[in-house]
């Protein structure tokens, strides 16, 4: 697949996380709302590895939105990185069983609300990146 068809799949991908992100929100399924949101935005950021890189467009297999966002060489400001440092956790936190109850307990309708404003933020700015030139 070339670099541009591999952004495709990735935003698509991503638009349809969206899509299920806002869906598991409405109807307060706040751990699992978060988490897509998480899913969101590592697969645009692949998206963006994909079309910067026409050789190896395949970006690296890792969830860590800060790791896929240094490779993609984004000059990051001071909030960008906590947003996407932040958002990491909602993958870990809503994954692993360990970690389920506390991160339930924390996804209150008000923080809930909080972090998805901060993921439509950064999907935003994201797709920005993705429609330049």
């Amino acid at each position: 697949m070339d670099n541009i068809n591999l952004m495709d799949y990735w935003v698509n991908s991503s638009d349809e996380d969206y899509d299920a992100m806002q869906v598991m929100y409405k109807n307060k399924k706040n751990t699992w709302a978060l988490f897509l949101g998480h899913l969101v935005i590592e697969k645009l950021l692949k998206g963006l590895y994909a079309k910067n890189n026409v050789e190896n467009p395949y970006a690296i297999k890792s969830h860590n939105l800060l790791a896929l966002a240094e490779k993609c060489n984004l000059d990051l400001t001071d909030e960008q990185v906590e947003k996407l440092q932040l958002i990491t956790q909602f993958n870990i936190s809503a994954r692993y069983d360990d970690y389920k109850e506390n991160f339930k307990q924390k996804c209150t309708d008000e923080y809930t609300s909080e972090q998805v404003k901060k993921i439509e933020e950064v999907r935003t700015w994201l797709k920005e990146l993705l429609i330049k030139q």
